[in-house]
C-alpha cells in the first residue's frame, strides 16, 4: 500500500476555483451560479441542485452552444430543516459543484476525469487508497472504467441502490465516490452493518455522485435507451472543504467558522465547543444566516407562504437559537456582512446588497421578537390551564401551534413544561408534524421528472435568420423544414404543422414579449397558412406553428407577413416595460429587480421584487417618471456588441439570462439601458401616454404592475372620465372637480347619522334592559335573567352584559337578538356562579345548536352566532333547563 500523501491546505474559494478550472481545461463552459429562485420551473420552490439549472439542455428544449458544462451552483433544500445543527452534514444552503455532458462524453471520460481531479498532484492530490467507489451491480462498464484508471477492485463496491430514478423521464445508474477520513472518525463497531463506504457512518464521507443518464423511464414502467446519453454530477463543496481542512464537520470550515466566531461575540461568555447543546444553536445560526442572506439577495422575502415562509421560519429558528445562547438583542442582521465577506470571491453581489438584506432581516427580527413574547405568554397560559386539569399533560396540538406559529422548537416547549412539573403529548405532536409534512409533500411534486428529449427537433440544425428588427415582410423566405405529426415531411395540405424558414420576420416568444402573428402567402399572393405561434427550437431557430389552408412544400419560396398593428402595439408596451423598470429603481431603490413580465398588444404586466407595498405617492411618482421620458421624445437605440462592452455601457441583465457572445443593448436616451432581444419603438414619443391600471402583491416580496400605453391608455382614461361624469350626475354637481368635496360632505352626513343611530339604539337597549333586568327567574340553584330582545347586534348585547355585571342582579344572564336573518346569543356568568362550576363557554355550546350556530368564550362571558333566528326562544328555554340540571 502506498504511503499516505500530505493533504493540501486549500480554502473554500480555492477548492471551488480549482474544480471549475479543471473542467474548463477539459473543454467545459463555466456556467455562472443561477438565482435560487427558479424562473422557468413552477414545480420548484428553490433551485435545489446544479442539474436543476441544466434541465432545458437535458430535455432537449435548448441545445447548448457547448455540450460540456460545469458550475458551482448555490442551492437550498428545506426537507430536513429540523436536522440542521444536529448532524455533521445537513445544510439548508449549500453549493453543488458539477460537470455535465449533454450528449457528448459518457462513462469512460467522466470516470477518468473524476479520478484525475481527485488524485492528480496538479489538482486535489488525494491519496487514491483513501477513495472508494460504489457502482450499480449491473453497470459492468462503470466498474471496468474505475479499474482501468487505477482503482483497486476491493475499493469498488456494488450497491443495489445506485440507480438514479425520479419517475418518468431520464434515469440511469450512478457511481458514488467516498473518502476514507481515517480511524479517528470510525465511531462504529467493526462488524456494524453500516461500517462500509456507502453506509451511515462518519468515517467514509460521500463527496461526489456521477449519474450516467442513459435510459428513458416510460409511463408503463419500462426503460428504453435515450437517443443521447448524458452525464450529471454533483459534488458538495462544503464536504470537500471539510476534507481539505480536516474539519470534524462542515461547520468547522472557513465557510461557517467566521459566522460562528461572530455569534460568540454576541453571546458573551457562551463559546462554541463548550457543550453539545450550545453547538447545535451555533450551527443553526451559521447555517440559517447563510441561507437567508442568499435567498433575500436573490429576491425572496419573508412571508407566510411558499419560499417566503421558508425564510421566515429560518429567521425565527435562528433567533430562538440565539436566545438559547443568551442573545437577547437583535443580532441576525449583523451576520449578513460576515456571510458576504466569506463568499465575496464568487458572489460579490451579496456585499453589494448587504444594506438591503440587513434591512429585511432586521425588520423581521424585530417583528419576531414581539411574536416570541406572545408565544411565551401562550406557553405560560397552557401551563396555567393544565394545572387545573386532571391530565397534567400539554396537548401535542398546542405544542405544535407553538412550533408552527411562533417558531418554538419542540424541545424548548418540553423543557419549559417539564420544569413546571408537567409533560407534553409527544405522540400527538408527531402526528401533527406528519400531517404538515404530508401537506407539504402533496403541495409539490416530490421531484420534477425531467422532460424526455424531443429528438426530432434537436436534430434539426437548419440555420434560420430573424429579420424582424428591420423588416416585417419577407418576400422570398424558403421553407426548409416541416414537422407534422412528429415526423419530418416534404409537404402538408392542411392541419397544424411546425415549420422553419431560412429567414423570418416573425418574433419568437421570449423575455415576456409574445410571439408575432401573421400570414404565409405563396408566390402568387395566395394565403396558404396563418401563423398562430412562434417559439425557439432547441437549436435556436424560430419555429412557427401554422394553420395550413392549402399545400405547402419544402424548398418553396413564400411571403411572410407580420401583423403590423399587433407588432406595433407589442413594441410600444415592451419599450414601456424598460422605462417602468428604471423608474421603479429610481423611486423605490436599486434592490428592486424585475421578476417577470408579459408584453401583450393591449396591455403590459410587470412583476418586480420589493419589500412591502408601494405607496400611492410612489406609484404616482413612477407613472409620472415614465410619462416624462415619453414627453422628452427620447431616441430608442439598439447596439449589437459583446457582453463586457454592454456591461460597461451600464446595461442591466435580467434574472440569470444566459446571453450569447453577441448581445443587443437597448437604450432609451440616457434614462434606461438594458440587454434585450425584443422589439422596440424608435422614439419614446410613439408610446403617446403611459397609465398604470393596477398594482398588487402576487407572492412573497413580489409586486405586480399592470399598465397600458397609447390608444389603450386613451381608452382607459376616457372610460374613467365617463365613470366620474356619471358620479357627478348622481351627486348633482356641475363640475367634475367638485365630486370629491361632495363625497366628503355625504360621508360626514352618513357618519353623523350613524352616531345618532347608535345613540338611539343604546337608549332603546337601556330601556329594554331596565325591564328585562326586573324579570329574574330561578333555574335550579341559580338566579337567571334571560330573554330575546331587539338590538342592533352583538355590540349592544355586550353593553347590556356590562350593565348587568355592574348591577349584580342575577347569577347568569342569557340574551338573544336577531338581525337580517342572523341570530346572536350571549351568556354572562357572575364570579360567584363560576366558583360553583358554571362556565359561560359550556352553556353557550349547549344552546347554540338551536340557532344552527356555534360559539365559545371565557368562563365569565361567551357568545355565539347562527343563521336560525327562529330558534332563539328555544335557546333561552334550554339555558334555563341546563341550569336546572346543573350539578
Amino acid at each position: 500500500m502506498e504511503a499516505n500523501l500530505i493533504m493540501k491546505k486549500l480554502s473554500s474559494s480555492q477548492v471551488r476555483a480549482m474544480y471549475l478550472e479543471f473542467f474548463k481545461q477539459h473543454g467545459h463552459t463555466v456556467e455562472p451560479s443561477a438565482s435560487l429562485i427558479p424562473h422557468d420551473d413552477p414545480s420548484l420552490l428553490w433551485i435545489n441542485s446544479g442539474v436543476a439549472t441544466m434541465e432545458k439542455y437535458f430535455d432537449g428544449s435548448v441545445v447548448p452552444s457547448n455540450p460540456r458544462l460545469t458550475s458551482s451552483q448555490k442551492s437550498i433544500r428545506t426537507n430536513d430543516i429540523e436536522n440542521v445543527g444536529k448532524t455533521a452534514r445537513h445544510q439548508t444552503l449549500f453549493e453543488m459543484l458539477g460537470n455535465f455532458s449533454v450528449g457528448d462524453y459518457f462513462k469512460k471520460e467522466a470516470i477518468k476525469w473524476a479520478f484525475e481531479l481527485l488524485t492528480s498532484p496538479d489538482w486535489f492530490g488525494w491519496d487514491k487508497e483513501k477513495l472508494y467507489m460504489t457502482v450499480y451491480p449491473e453497470d459492468t462498464d462503470a466498474k471496468k472504467y474505475w479499474e482501468a484508471v487505477g482503482v483497486a477492485p476491493d475499493h469498488i463496491i456494488e450497491v443495489e441502490d445506485n440507480f438514479w430514478d425520479i419517475g418518468q423521464g431520464p434515469s440511469g445508474p450512478d457511481s458514488e465516490i467516498f473518502y476514507d477520513r481515517g480511524e479517528k472518525y470510525d465511531f462504529l463497531a467493526p462488524d456494524d452493518p453500516e461500517n462500509y463506504p456507502g453506509g451511515e457512518n462518519e468515517r467514509y464521507l460521500e463527496v461526489w455522485n456521477i449519474v450516467f443518464s442513459q435510459f428513458n423511464h416510460k409511463p408503463d414502467g419500462t426503460y428504453e435507451p435515450l437517443p443521447r446519453k448524458n452525464i450529471d454530477t454533483g459534488m458538495g463543496l462544503e464536504r470537500v472543504v471539510s476534507i481539505f481542512q480536516d474539519a470534524p464537520t462542515n461547520f468547522e470550515t472557513d465557510l461557517f467558522l467566521p459566522i460562528i466566531k461572530k455569534t460568540e461575540e454576541f453571546s458573551g461568555s457562551t463559546k462554541y465547543g463548550s457543550s453539545k447543546e450550545y453547538d447545535v444553536s451555533f450551527k443553526i445560526i451559521a447555517d440559517h444566516a447563510r441561507a437567508i442572506t442568499f435567498a433575500i439577495g436573490d429576491g425572496a422575502l419573508p412571508s407566510n407562504v411558499g419560499r417566503g415562509y421558508v425564510i421566515r421560519r429560518l429567521i425565527r429558528r435562528a433567533i430562538v437559537a440565539g436566545h438559547k445562547l443568551g442573545i437577547q438583542d437583535d443580532f441576525l442582521y449583523k451576520l449578513v456582512p460576515v456571510v458576504g465577506e466569506i463568499m465575496q470571491s464568487y458572489y460579490p453581489n451579496v456585499l453589494e446588497q448587504k444594506d438591503f438584506i440587513q434591512k429585511v432581516v432586521s425588520s423581521e427580527e424585530k417583528r419576531f421578537n414581539e411574536t416570541l413574547n406572545d408565544g411565551m405568554q401562550l406557553l405560560n397560559d397552557l401551563i396555567e390551564n393544565v394545572k387545573t386539569s386532571d391530565s397534567k399533560v400539554i396537548s401535542g396540538k398546542d405544542a405544535f401551534k407553538l412550533y408552527d406559529t411562533y417558531g418554538f422548537p419542540f424541545e424548548m416547549t418540553k423543557e419549559y413544561v417539564n420544569d413546571a412539573g408537567f409533560e407534553v403529548n409527544d405522540e400527538e405532536f408527531e402526528n401533527e408534524m406528519k400531517k404538515q409534512k404530508d401537506r407539504a409533500r402533496n403541495a409539490r411534486s416530490d421531484a420534477k421528472s425531467m422532460g424526455v428529449q424531443r429528438d426530432l427537433l434537436v436534430e434539426i440544425k437548419t440555420p434560420s435568420e430573424y429579420t424582424g428588427y428591420t423588416n416585417l415582410t419577407e418576400n422570398d423566405a424558403v421553407l426548409k423544414d416541416i414537422v407534422y405529426d412528429e415526423k419530418l415531411v416534404d409537404s402538408v395540405n392542411d392541419g397544424i404543422a411546425e415549420v422553419i424558414f431560412d429567414k423570418t420576420p416573425f418574433y419568437a416568444e421570449m423575455g415576456g414579449q409574445v410571439a408575432d402573428k401573421g400570414v404565409v402567402k405563396d408566390a402568387d399572393g395566395k394565403l396558404v397558412a396563418k401563423v398562430k405561434d412562434v417559439q425557439h427550437a432547441p437549436n435556436g431557430q424560430n419555429l412557427h406553428t401554422i394553420e395550413i389552408f392549402s399545400s405547402i412544400n419544402v424548398n418553396n419560396k413564400y411571403t411572410l407577413e407580420v401583423d403590423k398593428a399587433f407588432h406595433s402595439k407589442v413594441s410600444k408596451n415592451h419599450t414601456a416595460t424598460h422605462l417602468l423598470d428604471q423608474s421603479l429603481r429610481n423611486v423605490l431603490g436599486d434592490h428592486t429587480h424585475q421578476a417577470g413580465s408579459l408584453v401583450e398588444p393591449n396591455y403590459l404586466r410587470f412583476d418586480f421584487t420589493h419589500f412591502g407595498s408601494v405607496t400611492k405617492e410612489n406609484l404616482q411618482k413612477v407613472e409620472d417618471m415614465v410619462n416624462e421620458q415619453i414627453f422628452k421624445e427620447l431616441p430608442v437605440k439598439t447596439v449589437e456588441t459583446d457582453q463586457e462592452t454592454g456591461k460597461k455601457m451600464g446595461a442591466i441583465a435580467l434574472f440569470d439570462s444566459k446571453y450569447g457572445d453577441k448581445v443587443r443593448v437597448v437604450s432609451a436616451g440616457d434614462f434606461s439601458v438594458e440587454f434585450c432581444g425584443g422589439n422596440h419603438v424608435k422614439n419614446t414619443n410613439e408610446l403617446g401616454l403611459f397609465k398604470i391600471t393596477s398594482e398588487s402583491g402576487v407572492g412573497a416580496g413580489v409586486r405586480r404592475i399592470e399598465a397600458v400605453t397609447s390608444e389603450a391608455a386613451f381608452k382607459y382614461l376616457n372610460a374613467q372620465e365617463q365613470t366620474l361624469g356619471k358620479t357627478a350626475d348622481l351627486l348633482k354637481v356641475n363640475q367634475l372637480q367638485d365630486v370629491p368635496s361632495r363625497v366628503e360632505l355625504l360621508q360626514k352626513q352618513i357618519k353623523d347619522l350613524e352616531q345618532k343611530q347608535t345613540s338611539l339604539e343604546s337608549k332603546i337597549a337601556s330601556q329594554q334592559a331596565s325591564s328585562i333586568f326586573d324579570d329574574v327567574k330561578v333555574a335550579g340553584q341559580f338566579n337567571l335573567i334571560a330573554g330575546v330582545i331587539k338590538v342592533s347586534g352583538m355590540d349592544q348585547l355586550r353593553q347590556l352584559a356590562d350593565t348587568w355585571r355592574n348591577k349584580k342582579v342575577s347569577d347568569v344572564l342569557v340574551l338573544g337578538t336577531s338581525n337580517d336573518d342572523k341570530a346572536n346569543l350571549l351568556v354572562a356568568v357572575s364570579d360567584e356562579a363560576i366558583k360553583d362550576g358554571v362556565k359561560a363557554g359550556d352553556l353557550i355550546k349547549a344552546i347554540a345548536s338551536n340557532i344552527n350556530g356555534g360559539g365559545g368564550g371565557r368562563p365569565n362571558l361567551a357568545q355565539a352566532g347562527g343563521k336560525n333566528p327562529a330558534g332563539l326562544q328555544d335557546a333561552i328555554n334550554d339555558a334555563a333547563k341546563w341550569l336546572e340540571n346543573f350539578k
